[in-house]
């Protein structure tokens, strides 16, 4: 009956992840395929299929279409194993091992979310911030696999912010093991971040510069969320009954919509231009949808394509959030998914920023191309970036 049901499951999410959209499929060589089936197997992927590619270069700016370089892209069948999905998305075997490790840590916390204890542990990190029992468990098993996949020299968390030596070499890693862990008593979802830079160090760099960016989302579903640089799209993998990973959707465009989510409404108080925009929101009728956890709160433009996030600052309201442990490893998944950020109040994107201090924050916005110019527009006054064509297309984004 079990089983039953988990055919059932996945025929139905992979039916519904395909349904708006045509996957077109070409032949693949005899070696090419050989090397998928050979890494399927290593990981004990109940998937086998070829790859599929299709050629696309769509952007649009405000109902306007803007000439992109064009270039063959990928697009992974929806149905594969994430191992699969691997094989194609990239050459390197290191990173491939690191995403795995990844994902059978994220796993692996989706279940203990569903029992760990949600008290505090007596005990604060150095930055201050209390330490939930369910946060130590999540931070133990991330590090655990990273240290057990070899490949990756130093990994840092906001519950252990200071690089960490887990004795391999190819990568870094830094990680918020569970963000929102605050509301997880109240049954609201939470997910863990993760960015993955290539080298030895974790400062002294940009968010461009990483291999790789994903979330763990632990909800009602439970999905690994995982953009790959030079891979188009944002990839969402589904964790079926029997514990595989499925690839259910690709995310290649973020249009406009009527959706936001406003965090730190408090700074409105004392910041007048982010009070006329919350306005502008309200005004225009848009649909809120915020939990407080900023993993599903931006989760959710992906999902559905269209919407902002904002978390804004004020003179009264300190920035919270981390460039290196959420910023910007949502910067690479929104962006790659067509979406665009505005970081660190410079009309830039969170990609961009340089990352100098593990405990830089900022403030962020997170949406559509659209939202994002309305948000340096109503905030900063113009938004530069979007208003001149040239300067998207001499610098697209990926």
């Amino acid at each position: 009956m079990a089983t039953a049901f988990a055919s059932r499951t996945q025929h139905s999410c992979v039916a519904k992840a395909t349904s708006g959209k045509a996957v077109a499929a070409r032949p693949v060589s005899a070696g090419r395929s050989t090397a998928v089936k050979a890494f399927a197997s290593s990981t004990r992927s109940s998937f086998a299929g070829n790859v599929a590619f299709t050629a696309a270069a769509k952007q649009g700016v405000r109902g306007m279409r803007v000439a992109r370089r064009s270039a063959v892209q990928t697009q992974a069948k929806i149905g594969d194993s994430l191992a699969e999905f691997l094989a194609e998305a990239t050459p390197d075997t290191k990173l491939r091992q690191l995403l795995m490790s990844m994902s059978e840590a994220i796993r692996t916390i989706a279940f203990k979310v569903r029992t760990a204890s949600c008290a505090g542990t007596a005990c604060v990190n150095s930055f201050g911030d209390e330490q939930l029992a369910v946060d130590m468990l999540a931070d133990k098993l991330l590090f655990e696999a990273l240290r057990y996949s070899h490949v990756c020299k130093y990994a840092c968390s906001e519950e252990v912010p200071e690089p960490v030596d887990v004795g391999g070499e190819g990568f870094c890693v830094a990680f918020d093991p569970l963000d929102g862990s605050s509301i997880v008593d109240t049954n609201f979802a939470v997910g863990t971040i993760f960015g993955v830079w290539p080298g030895d160090k974790l400062k002294d760099i940009t968010g461009r510069e990483q291999a790789a960016a994903g979330m763990g989302i632990y909800g009602p579903r439970t999905v690994f969320c995982l953009a790959v640089a030079g891979c188009p799209g944002c990839h969402e993998f589904l964790l079926m009954d029997d514990g595989k990973w499925v690839h259910v959707k690709e995310t290649t465009e973020i249009g406009e919509g009527k959706l936001f989510a406003p965090g730190n409404l408090r700074a409105t108080f004392d910041n007048p231009a982010y009070e006329r925009l919350i306005s502008h929101y309200l005004g225009e009728k848009y649909t809120l949808r915020y939990t407080g956890g900023m993993v599903p709160d931006v989760f959710q433009i992906i999902v559905k394509e269209k919407g902002v996030f904002t978390n804004v600052t004020s003179p009264s309201t300190k920035a919270k959030l981390r460039i290196l442990f959420e910023v910007a490893p949502l910067a690479l998944m929104v962006e790659q998914a067509g979406g665009a950020s505005s970081c660190d109040g410079l009309c830039k994107s969170a990609l961009d920023v340089p990352i100098l201090g593990y405990d830089q924050r900022t403030q962020v916005c997170f949406g559509s191309i659209g939202e994002v110019t309305r948000f340096e527009e109503y905030l900063y006054g113009n938004s530069p970036r979007f208003s001149v064509p040239n300067e998207l297309e001499a610098n697209p984004r990926q």
